[in-house]
């Protein structure tokens, strides 16, 4: 069995088709596939079934796949630690972050990967944290940015930062009151995802309460919207909304009593090495978060959010 026979079915699988794999590759399209045809010759199992557009592992493929991705992740792994140099680490990395986070990490995950991994390809796969968890475990993924992930023995966790969750509504919704209550928060017909609900729920649980939801919406920037057009009340991460908050276009408030608040984890599949590659994106990540951080994305702006009284709780991440 050839190792790059082996490659070469990673990339198939991972693109779907023979086509663009081989158009990515730089490789013709017969020759790969007869690279994948004397593969599923060697192993006496068919490892792919060809559609009218693509292809489609087979229950053989499936466990395949990560038999193989582990030996190109351990093969790339040993030749760039030889190598001793970032800049000439190579290979492909997937990274999954959630729908709230997207569009404050990766801007700056592309920009940083361009100028110190040129030879590492990224891949970006955007969902809420059951999601990534589930794509880690089935290999679909190398690292994922999750929201209060629950422990798993197949993944590891990293946490990152804890932030706070407000109560976002337009300015002239709340007047000059400076806080919601437990109580009142339990009154308030509210606009949520449901990944953002399950982790205010949770926290909300321990005082007895629950959220009023008026419609649950899995569209971050959905919710924007309707609140920027005067719709509705929200929970939300503070970084979600900190420009409109800055601008004064949205206003925050705390809730008194409970520190409500997300964790923000980096979480990777515990039993498999990292490659070189993945171990550089991690870093890379790392370094992204400490930046925002630094720039104050994950607090509210002073001006915006009033404090509340000390509180009377917190509940733990």
């Amino acid at each position: 069995m050839e190792l790059r026979s082996v490659q070469y079915f990673a990339e198939v699988a991972d693109e779907g088709s023979i086509t663009r794999a081989a158009d990515k590759l730089g490789v013709a399209q017969p020759a790969l596939t007869r690279r994948i045809k004397q593969l599923e010759a060697e192993l006496g199992t068919q490892l792919l079934t060809r559609l009218p557009r693509g292809v489609r592992l087979t229950n053989a493929g499936r466990e395949f796949l990560e038999h193989a991705r582990r030996i190109v992740s351990e093969v790339a792994r040993a030749r760039d630690q030889v190598r001793g140099n970032p800049r000439a680490v190579r290979g492909r990395v997937v990274l999954g972050t959630s729908p709230t986070l997207a569009p404050l990490l990766l801007p700056g995950c592309v920009a940083r990967a361009r100028q110190l991994l040129p030879g590492v390809a990224l891949k970006f796969l955007e969902g809420f944290s059951p999601q990534l968890l589930d794509a880690l475990l089935a290999g679909r993924l190398d690292l994922a940015v999750t929201t209060n992930p629950p422990r798993s023995p197949g993944i590891s966790l990293t946490p990152l930062l804890s932030e706070p969750l407000v109560v976002v509504s337009p300015p002239q919704a709340r007047g000059t009151r400076r806080a919601y209550s437990i109580t009142e928060l339990s009154r308030l017909p509210m606009i949520i995802s449901a990944g953002l609900r399950a982790v205010v729920d949770e926290q909300l649980a321990a005082f007895g309460a629950a959220l009023r939801v008026e419609a649950e919406v899995d569209s971050i920037e959905a919710i924007r919207r309707l609140l920027l057009a005067g719709v509705g009340t929200s929970i939300m991460p503070v970084s979600v909304v900190h420009a409109e908050l800055a601008a004064r276009r949205l206003a925050a408030q705390s809730v008194e009593g409970a520190n409500l608040h997300r964790i923000l984890v980096l979480a990777r599949p515990a039993a498999e090495p990292r490659s070189a590659a993945a171990a550089e994106v991690e870093r890379l990540v790392r370094g992204e978060m400490n930046a925002l951080a630094e720039a104050g994305l994950f607090k509210p702006p002073a001006r915006r959010l009033k404090a509340s009284r000390a509180p009377r709780g917190s509940v733990a991440g």
